[in-house]
């Protein structure tokens, strides 16, 4: 009997190692199924969340963590007792954009210590091509003992949850998934298809199946720094970039990207570690770093727009009060983790403006801690000059342009609204008497 087959009648035990975005909903989806899961992550608090039935990420719902029969644990010897292994640490990137490995290597190294004969590793955190080979299957050898492809196997399946997205969930995207070999690949794939509805795509190997994932996300920044270039050019001349996009997306093979913040957890930080290992192998990318370069100079300048709209109102920069609402990377999440709202904040400060954030999805403490921002009510904010509309929550689309008109100074002068997402039709903002920008 194979090792998938033990794990869908329950002979032998899964784990997940990190329980996160992409962790939880993961552990969640084979619990459902039936399977015996064991929930593992470093943090005792996110485990004592998981315990009392609230799921942090909001990705699965309150119901679906209570509901379902996983063995959570901070304990890493809980881990002896499982099979098959899922790893979905997070890969950000350091200062200098160079992969930060540290979790995944520290997840190799828990793994490794409690790895028993016979078990498979599969890798879903995303990392350059080779990787998973040359730097964590080492780390499982020597932990465990073990040898590579007779005492254990690996294999990887690079995540593509989008976090906030109710439409294409874990079980609905197609799952690529690879193995050290063929016995080990008919594995993971027999393990995945319990609960990915929409199947599998088994390649070669693991190299390619981790460059596919860089592959794919370096794509999306591209088109989307292309479209930015686009929107900066167009603001020289006076023109709509979003008028621009509806005419383009008449035709039947546009893509229809638009311009906006990148960041998060995937595509702001996946290129930098294609290009990390294309770099080491002497190939300078042009095309990646340079689309790199330009999204990331986008938060600098929304916030030379909103000055310079201030300028116009009359308001001194140095005495200007600015709103943003929106913090977290994307619409209807609650995940901050390298979101470029923190550029229009940072840019703003540095003018001297006086900045409040609003966002009602972003946990208060984390902003805190991560970027040093206290979070503000919506119901506080009564007094701006110029209120940015960052991100495009629903409870902001809600609110409409009459909503956000309640948040300004009374004081005659013109008011500012620089909608970054587009959440207001242009026709509402010529017709409001507001001064007003759109990326």
């Amino acid at each position: 009997m194979t090792l998938s087959e033990q794990i869908a009648n329950g002979e032998k035990r899964l784990a997940v190692v990190g329980l996160g975005y992409v962790g939880l909903p993961l552990a969640v989806a084979f619990a459902q199924k039936g399977l015996k899961v064991t929930g593992f992550d470093i943090s005792e608090k996110r485990i004592g969340v998981l315990k009392s039935g609230v799921d942090p990420t909001e990705e699965v719902g309150d119901e679906a963590v209570a509901g379902t029969d996983i063995f959570y644990t901070s304990d890493e010897s809980d881990l002896r007792k499982c099979s098959f292994f899922i790893v979905s640490v997070p890969t950000p990137i350091n200062s200098d954009h160079s992969p930060d490995l540290r979790p995944v290597i520290s997840a190799s190294t828990i793994v490794g210590r409690n790895l028993t004969k016979g078990s498979i590793v599969v890798y879903e955190s995303t990392v350059y091509p080779g990787c998973t080979e040359d730097t964590c299957v080492p780390i499982l050898v020597k932990e465990s003992g073990l040898e590579y492809g007779k005492g254990f196997k690996v294999g990887y399946s690079p995540e593509r949850i989008n976090p906030g997205d109710k439409k294409h969930r874990l079980t609905n995207i197609q799952k690529v998934v690879s193995g050290m070999d063929r016995e080990s690949l008919e594995d993971v794939k027999a393990v995945y298809d319990l609960v990915i509805k929409a199947g599998t795509f088994p390649v070669s190997n693991i190299r390619t199946a981790e460059a596919i994932k860089v592959a794919e996300n370096s794509q999306r920044d591209v088109n989307i720094a292309f479209m930015n270039e686009l929107a900066v050019v167009f603001d020289k001349m006076n023109i709509d970039t979003g008028e621009v996009i509806a005419g383009m997306n008449t035709k039947w093979n546009a893509l229809g990207f638009r311009p906006g913040l990148v960041g998060g957890h995937c595509i702001g930080v996946d290129p930098y570690y294609f290009t990390y290992e294309a770099e080491r192998l002497g190939i300078h990318s042009t095309i990646i770093l340079g689309g790199r370069q330009v999204n990331e100079s986008m938060g600098k300048f929304v916030a030379d727009a909103a000055v310079r709209k201030l300028a116009e109102a009359d308001v001194a920069v140095s005495k200007a009060r600015v709103t943003i609402l929106g913090l977290t990377f994307k619409e209807n999440c609650k995940d901050i983790r390298n979101t470029r709202v923190v550029d229009i904040y940072n840019t703003l400060r540095e003018y001297g403006v006086r900045v409040k954030v609003v966002d009602p999805r972003a946990n208060k403490e984390e902003a805190l801690a991560e970027y040093g921002i206290r979070l503000s009510t919506l119901q506080s904010i009564k007094t701006s000059d110029c209120v940015i509309i960052a991100v495009a929550h629903n409870e902001f689309k809600r609110m409409g342009l009459s909503g956000i008109a309640k948040r300004f100074t009374d004081n005659g002068r013109p008011k500012v609204i620089i909608d970054v997402k587009g959440i207001i039709p242009k026709e509402e903002l010529e017709n409001s008497g507001f001064l007003w920008w759109r990326l």
